[in-house]
């Protein structure tokens, strides 16, 4: 009996799409946990970093009020990726009765490979987040301790002293935030929120945040007693998240408050799609989406490249 590919795809497209959609989701989408998500209808997106306005001055009775004006500090793009991939089952398979087996097995595999490359895509904003070789529209990387200020001083979302991550190091960390400035040089009122970690560092982020006593005492300490101070007034009350694809195993991120931050734009949701090919005979089964990952403003993210250093980051990279 003739195989009618037609008839085949228009039975096997709907079964093999929602199949795409479960294991997709199965595999899971670690990106969340680090960007806000917005939809874009451009090629690229681009946002102007505006400066705002200097302290406001004291106005004499009778006086003229001042006049400031906003600048524009720096633009950051973001340049949308296509990302697809596809399979074929021949027309050999199709006749030996095999496509059943053989196209859930792809479209599975297919998934995972589409939900593995936005994760590593997702992550790798973080691994290059200490590389000089990868500047933001400041003309720093994203993890810095000198990012240019229009006020003529800089801004730091980078530990001073490179530090594994631990209770002293964490309250290091949230104290920079408290004093981060904007690009007039005034105070960003920014907070922690959540850490962004590696897998290797799950466990002490278990402990430093949820035990009731500090975790610096050792045996022979007179300081036993000592609360632990980011559980009691509780900081970074957004808990942890474990990235997978983070490749650095002691580099870590606390995310802020700050708006305009990590974003990821969406500028094609996922597809699927099947048809024959008339002069091979194969089947083929296609999968698509186009986005971008990136960030805006600086202040959104503060890191460490853990006590190694920045050197090992690069390496890693």
């Amino acid at each position: 009996m003739a195989i009618n590919r037609a008839q085949l795809v228009k039975e096997l497209e709907p079964g093999l799409n929602a199949l795409f959609g479960l294991e997709y989701q199965q595999y899971g989408d670690e990106t969340k946990m680090i960007f806000d998500s917005e939809s874009s209808d451009r090629a690229f997106e681009e946002e102007v970093m505006l400066g705002g306005f200097g302290a406001a001055p004291t106005k004499a009775e009778g006086a003229g009020v001042t006049y400031d004006s906003a600048q524009e500090a720096w633009t950051a793009r973001y340049q949308h990726e296509t990302i697809a991939l596809a399979f074929a089952l021949t027309e050999e398979a199709i006749e030996d009765n095999l496509y059943d087996k053989l196209s859930s097995r792809y479209t599975k595999a297919l998934a995972r490979s589409m939900a593995h490359t936005k994760n590593v895509k997702g992550a790798s904003v973080l691994n290059n987040a200490f590389n000089s070789a990868f500047a933001g529209g400041d003309g720093k990387e994203l993890i810095a301790t000198d990012h240019p200020l229009l006020s003529g001083g800089v801004m730091s979302n980078e530990l001073t002293t490179p530090a594994d991550m631990n209770e002293t190091s964490l309250e290091s960390a949230l104290i920079q935030i408290s004093e981060m400035t904007d690009e007039r040089g005034l105070k960003a009122a920014v907070r922690g929120l959540s850490l962004v970690i590696p897998a290797s560092l799950a466990f002490v982020a278990e402990r430093v945040l949820k035990s009731d006593l500090s975790t610096t005492i050792s045996n022979s300490a007179t300081n036993v007693n000592d609360i632990n101070a980011l559980k009691s007034k509780g900081m970074l009350s957004g808990g942890y998240d474990v990235n997978h694809y983070l490749v650095d195993s002691d580099a870590w991120f606390i995310k802020t408050d700050a708006p305009n931050g990590l974003k990821h734009f969406q500028r094609a949701a996922m597809k699927t799609g099947m048809e024959g090919d008339f002069e091979s005979g194969n089947v083929r089964f296609k999968a698509r989406e186009r986005y971008s990952f990136g960030y805006s403003d600086p202040r959104s993210i503060f890191g460490s490249a853990g006590e190694i250093g920045r050197a090992s980051c690069r390496e890693r990279v």
